[in-house]
Parts: structure tokens; C-alpha cells; sequence
């Protein structure tokens, strides 16, 4: 499942404080972009994050799921530091 993999990928790139990945790909059903991959809503508290403004952070983030960037169509981030 797409959505433990996200997680495990995240996980092992940032070993959180906080880790929630949610999958709404059900409420966009339809929607032009929906079969090219998942709608995901990502909410990560990491100490990596210190002193990073939030462009910096959605880069590595974004780097950490390059294996799986395929499988995604949209990626909401909410990411700070503790």
C-alpha cells in the first residue's frame, strides 16, 4: 500500500517526532489527475527540521520519496521542528 511505504520512506529519512500520513485520494475521485497516482496529506515534526525554512524542508522531503514520486499526484506537507 502506497500509503506504509510513504511512511516507511519518511520514517527511515527523518526518524520523526510525529509522522502522520493520510490518504485522500477517495475524495478526489474523478478528478482528472486521480489516476495518475494518490493524493496525500503528510504531517512531519522532525529535529532535522531546525533552522530550516519550509522551502528547505519540502525539497528533502520530496527527495526522500523520489522512489515513489510516480505513485503520487498531489502531496500536502505540514513539516516543522519540535
Amino acid at each position: 500500500m502506497m500509503k506504509a511505504k510513504i511512511e516507511q520512506l519518511l520514517a527511515e529519512a527523518f526518524v520523526p517526532d510525529f509522522l502522520e500520513v493520510i490518504d485522500e485520494s477517495r475524495k478526489h475521485a474523478g478528478h482528472a489527475g486521480a489516476s495518475q497516482g494518490g493524493h496525500y496529506r503528510v504531517i512531519l515534526v522532525a529535529k532535522s527540521f531546525k533552522g530550516m525554512k519550509p522551502l528547505e524542508i519540502h525539497r528533502l522531503i520530496y527527495q526522500a520519496l523520489a522512489p515513489v514520486k510516480s505513485s503520487i499526484h498531489a502531496l500536502a506537507i505540514k513539516a516543522s521542528s519540535p
